[in-house]
């Protein structure tokens, strides 16, 4: 198989291969990666130099965002540096973004705009949220890093400043982040989770099977407490971590999930810990929150035992009126689903499902909830690579590589469907975050995948091509869309979400398979409470839809 040429050496380098791997070519796949031929040329390096740092092994995030607002989704990806003593090179690596040029060319083609849009932060970059938290029709990003975080408010002309107020900068490792109207006042707060306490000046000394150095366990650094943000308008924000009670705990935090778990109306936070319990913050509606996750039976698996939580994805996946949950974890502990009893009580039916021994041997990052062949079940696809060396990999320049892998809903279990999904899945590469949205205007969702010390990946969604779907969009997150008309079953709903997956965000938007419906039509559960319906909608174009408003057109391009 083909796989990533790395080197660890005592000096900075972007890559040993003189180009990414050759993928074979299959005559029908799911998913073509086509970043190569499309301009995202991006490559990730830890900037290791042999002191095996444990942030080099765990980046980095990808976001999907119409940043320019012209109808396509760009892209922005995170980058590494060098830790320690190392010599920064000159330039330094930064974060990326890839403007694509599909409208109003009618090709997909990415240009590298990072020096004009102000983003190119050269920090040891982990994860990115997306939110239009000023209110002003733009997406905004907000940057976690191993070191100070970093907020950028879009300017509406194609560039972005900084705008990080006191204390959200935390020089702390922090890893995921999501936007959230946790008080429901109308404009988007934050939060975002710490890992470890790890620190280059107390790094341990870790070894492999062979007594070779390699990335030691979080479990030998402490954990640190996560932190919430309230937004009060016009730039400026209130610490809220102690007063809401989300800081009175510690953990392993690396993925968060935003989602109203009990059906109250009220947004809760949900929240994987590498190695610890994980915690579901119920959201008590006067500012405050409530750690249920023990007695929700989301706080460990059904041995009773913590997991190496990663990433977490949350979506009512058997459409029964509530949000169910999916977590990546490291090899030989499976990931694991916890199925929603309708009041907020979770039971681990990980192998009921079929999704326990097929994904024992991986660890997994990056994960999402998707139709992908829009027949109206929701897959999953996870991105996976080891955080210690493969034993069967050992004496390889970087022996962290593993395949990812895609699950299809057959009836009442998923199958791995990987094998089938075309030659991109036969790769093995070091994958962490995944962020999903239709990249190409086709109507059906794509994947872009970043991997450690290695190239990014496009995978343009090629089952969908050809079938009919609506592309419903939006400016905030957690709107709950049905798709009603004849040929549908009623009460099945989709969460439109930007948050999940790992240090990644989504395009805020819902794709629903229309094959067989008519008429068609959507009811909206709005997070206000109202609810409303849109009819009329052609499919092919994606719709904006606004609270209140008619439903509007943007610009399209094939």
């Amino acid at each position: 198989m083909a796989r990533v040429l790395v080197c660890l050496t005592a000096v900075w380098l972007a890559s040993c291969s003189s180009s990414p791997p050759e993928i074979p070519q299959d005559p029908n796949p799911a998913f073509e990666d086509v970043a190569a031929q499309v301009g995202l040329d991006f490559q990730h390096s830890t900037g290791a130099t042999g002191e095996y740092y444990l942030p080099e092994i765990m980046g980095s995030g990808v976001a999907l965002l119409d940043y320019d607002s012209d109808g396509d989704l760009d892209i922005y990806l995170l980058q590494g540096a060098p830790l320690g003593a190392a010599a920064v090179p000159d330039p330094p690596p930064v974060n990326r973004l890839y403007r694509n040029e599909l409208v109003p060319t009618g090709e997909l083609r990415f240009t590298d705009v990072t020096a004009r849009s102000g983003l190119g932060h050269p920090g040891y970059g982990m994860g990115v949220a997306v939110g239009d938290y000023d209110g002003d029709d733009n997406p905004d990003l907000f940057v976690t890093n191993f070191g100070p975080n970093v907020l950028y408010r879009n300017n509406g002309d194609g560039t972005f400043s900084e705008a990080t107020p006191e204390g959200m900068a935390d020089p702390r490792w922090s890893t995921s982040a999501a936007f959230v109207d946790y008080d429901l006042d109308g404009d988007l707060d934050l939060v975002f989770v710490n890992y470890v306490d790890f620190a280059v000046r107390n790094n341990k000394r870790c070894a492999d099977s062979a007594g070779a150095p390699d990335y030691c366990s979080p479990k030998v650094y402490d954990p640190v407490p996560d932190r919430l943000f309230r937004n009060d308008g016009g730039d400026r924000w209130t610490d809220v971590s102690v007063s809401s009670g989300l800081g009175a705990e510690y953990g392993n935090g690396l993925g968060v999930t935003v989602a109203d778990m009990d059906n109250d109306g009220l947004p809760d936070i949900y929240i994987a810990n590498d190695g610890t319990a994980n915690q579901l913050w119920r959201n008590r509606g006067d500012g405050t929150f409530e750690n249920t996750a023990l007695f929700a039976g989301a706080a460990y698996n059904a041995d009773g035992m913590p997991e190496a939580g990663m990433g977490v994805a949350a979506e009512d996946f058997d459409f029964d009126g509530d949000e169910d949950l999916f977590l990546t974890h490291l090899a030989q502990e499976t990931n694991t689903l916890y199925v929603n009893d309708g009041r907020g009580a979770f039971r681990d039916l990980t192998s009921r499902f079929g999704l326990a021994s097929v994904s024992m041997p991986y660890t997994g990052f990056g994960i999402g909830w998707l139709d992908y062949d829009l027949d109206g079940d929701l897959d999953i696809f996870a991105a996976n690579g080891a955080v210690t060396k493969v034993a069967s990999q050992l004496g390889e320049d970087y022996p962290f590589r593993q395949p990812n892998q895609l699950f299809r809903r057959e009836s009442d279990h998923f199958v791995d469907a990987s094998a089938e999904a075309g030659a991109v899945f036969e790769l093995e590469e070091v994958s962490r975050g995944a962020a999903f949205g239709d990249v190409d205007n086709d109507g059906d969702t794509d994947i872009v995948v970043s991997n450690n010390n290695g190239p990014a990946r496009l995978l343009l969604n090629r089952a969908g091509d050809g079938k009919l779907s609506l592309r419903l969009q939006f400016l905030t997150p957690g709107a709950r869309v049905a798709l009603l008309g004849l040929g549908v079953e009623p009460g099945r709903r989709t969460r439109a979400r930007s948050d999940g997956s790992y240090l990644s965000a989504s395009e805020l938007s819902v794709v629903l398979g229309v094959e067989d419906v008519t008429p068609r039509e959507v009811e909206v559960l709005w997070p206000s409470g109202q609810r409303e319906r849109f009819s009329g909608l052609d499919p092919g174009e994606p719709v904006l839809l606004l609270e209140g408003e008619g439903p509007s057109r943007r610009k399209r391009a094939r």
